[in-house]
């Protein structure tokens, strides 16, 4: 009865500080946020956005099928759409399409770097409900390719520049434009971009790209709008399996074909997850909106020592975008076998794309998988890729200009750091800052994040609106 009593005993005591430290994991308090008007020509803006995206500045990974001359026309537009910035800015163009601007402050230690991509995703123009190059406004929506993705940041950081030195407004410190034309294909702009700030020694204390955005229904019990600001972003590889045969007719195979061999190891790996991992960046999104979770989720989020197992488990089941923040992620998206359906193939082959969580890299990841894997008939190669980013640190004055521009621009919303599960070209400026940001100055609905890359790509112009006011708000913090 003793021994009962004592379990009982630690059982309840153990119950009681788990509904504790439950109680306590409540929202921080937040500095109380200046929400002032942001005044600018919203008809310009527009106006301005729709000309770039009348420019079809599609990259293809194959060079020859791309148009430069719309890429040129792009960039002849600009001294016409942003006149005081080729006025006052310093202005270079690099390789691979590479456009970098330098507005000078009053001070030159601290820069800011403000990135965005002008090239744009192929589009099947058949399948869309409007022209995707024509820029067509109608009931307060512009439809367009590149309209989300990214040309609307790209015209509202040059746009917010522009209306500030039409005001006379003069930063704290220098401001940078960095702007790519091949990040879709992983060009070399941003590369070429960061190389010349290494070597001129510059230091950027402050970068931003795109990334997140204020999203709502994207963390279990949080039903608020949520501003997700990436400090970190997977890496990516590309990964090659293939098995060989005598090849021969169908009629007579022997037990395992290659295509029989490969699925085989297909399902191996997808039983066998990669092991989860509690990032810095997830650990602290956790952190920050488990406190506005409902009581159940809160709990576990507030007691990750005990339930991570659960959540862990949670995760295996579910896959989707919680379970991409836990782990390496492996998908399955091509496969090759013979061309004709009576024909063993002498050789099939499959790739699968692989996420690679911050705590693995692409050699650990290929060894999981040749383990994993286990059949010495199947070769596992890297066609290509790259490994994490850096993390980028949230507790300096960087990161809270962002969250602050943020929480003015949107009201209400919960801001937080999170771990970008795709790649941007933010990652190329790793080596010369530990302060880069990725965040999208937009609110978007599941709708809409569906439409980037896809088919009717368009935005409303309200979304445009409040781009350029965080720009405005957050250059002004620079």
């Amino acid at each position: 009865m003793e021994i009962f009593l004592g379990v009982l005993a630690v059982i309840v005591s153990f119950l009681a500080v788990l509904i504790i430290r439950t109680l306590a994991f409540r929202p921080k308090r937040e500095v109380e946020t200046d929400f002032g008007e942001v005044s600018f020509s919203l008809d310009k803006a527009v106006e301005c956005l729709c000309e770039l995206v009348r420019c079809k500045t599609v990259s293809y990974r194959d060079s020859s099928l791309e148009d430069n001359a719309e890429f040129e026309k792009l960039i002849s537009k600009l001294p016409k759409l942003y006149p005081n910035i080729f006025e006052k800015c310093e202005y270079k163009q690099l390789e691979d399409r590479a456009l970098l601007f330098k507005w000078e402050g009053k001070n030159h230690n601290e820069p800011t770097v403000l990135m965005a991509h002008y090239d744009v995703v192929p589009v099947n123009e058949e399948a869309w409900e409007k022209p995707p190059f024509d820029a067509i406004i109608e009931n307060g929506v512009i439809w367009g390719r590149g309209t989300l993705d990214t040309k609307v940041t790209f015209s509202a950081a040059l746009f917010s520049v522009d209306t500030l030195i039409a005001e006379g407004f003069v930063p704290e410190n220098d401001i940078y434009l960095a702007f790519s034309g091949g990040e879709e294909v992983n060009g070399k702009g941003a590369v070429n971009i960061v190389d010349y700030f290494e070597k001129e020694n510059i230091i950027p204390a402050l970068v931003l790209d795109e990334g997140g955005a204020v999203v709502e229904n994207v963390f279990p019990g949080v039903k608020g709008s949520c501003g997700l600001i990436g400090i970190a972003e997977k890496g990516m590889m590309d990964v090659e399996y293939k098995a060989k045969s005598q090849g021969g007719h169908a009629s007579s195979p022997k037990p395992h074909t290659p295509v029989g061999i490969l699925s085989k190891a297909c399902t191996r790996v997808e039983a066998k997850p990669f092991k989860s991992h509690l990032t810095l960046p997830v650990a602290a999104m956790f952190d920050t909106l488990g406190r506005h979770s409902t009581f159940l989720y809160r709990m576990i989020f507030a007691n990750l020592f005990c339930f991570k197992p659960v959540l862990d488990l949670i995760c295996k089941k579910s896959g989707g975008e919680l379970n991409a923040l836990m782990r390496t992620t492996v998908a399955f998206t091509q496969m090759k076998g013979s061309d004709a359906s009576n024909v063993i193939p002498p050789e099939a082959s499959m790739v699968s794309n692989i996420r690679l969580n911050p705590e693995d890299n692409m050699n650990s990841a290929l060894d999981y998988l040749k383990k994993v894997v286990g059949d010495e008939n199947v070769s596992v190669n890297i066609l290509h890729g790259m490994n994490p980013s850096r993390v980028s640190r949230i507790d300096c004055d960087a990161y809270e200009k962002v969250a602050k521009a943020i929480r003015q621009t949107w009201k209400g919303c919960i801001v937080s750091p999170y771990l970008m599960v795709a790649c941007s070209d933010s990652r190329h400026y790793g080596r010369i800052s530990d302060k880069v940001y990725r965040f999208s100055a937009m609110a978007l609905s599941n709708e809409e994040r569906a439409l980037i890359h896809g088919n009717n790509e368009r935005i409303p112009i309200e979304t445009v609106k409040s781009a350029v006011e965080f720009y405005i708000r957050l250059i002004k913090m620079c």
